[in-house]
């Protein structure tokens, strides 16, 4: 599936686009963190809670589940379940889908 650094001194990941296959990191840009919901009525949250949707996000060690677009491939958004402690990719799957149960 990807996710594993390559042999040698480049400790690049290989990252699994669902849609091209797996492909060196330098193609992607990271998009923080997955499942986050927008507000409904973002115009009725107080400057306090406005902030808090836009910064504050999860620090997880171990599985977390992330953003990433195929920024110099096919320019496609997915998410990614990856275990912070290790960098080792778990699974990729497409926009709106569901992570899948073992990621």
């Amino acid at each position: 599936m990807g996710g594993e650094p390559r042999s040698g001194t480049d400790p690049m990941l290989s990252i699994p686009c669902p849609w091209c296959g797996a492909r060196d990191e330098v193609e992607f840009s990271y998009g923080g963190e997955a499942h986050v919901q927008r507000p409904e009525k973002p115009e009725a949250l107080s400057d306090a809670e406005w902030a808090d949707f836009l910064f504050m996000r999860q620090n997880t060690k171990g599985r977390f589940l992330e953003r990433w677009v195929h920024s110099q491939g096919c320019r496609r958004w997915f998410n990614l379940a990856r275990d912070t402690a290790d960098n080792r990719i778990i699974a990729s799957y497409r926009m709106g889908e569901k992570p899948p149960e073992d990621a």
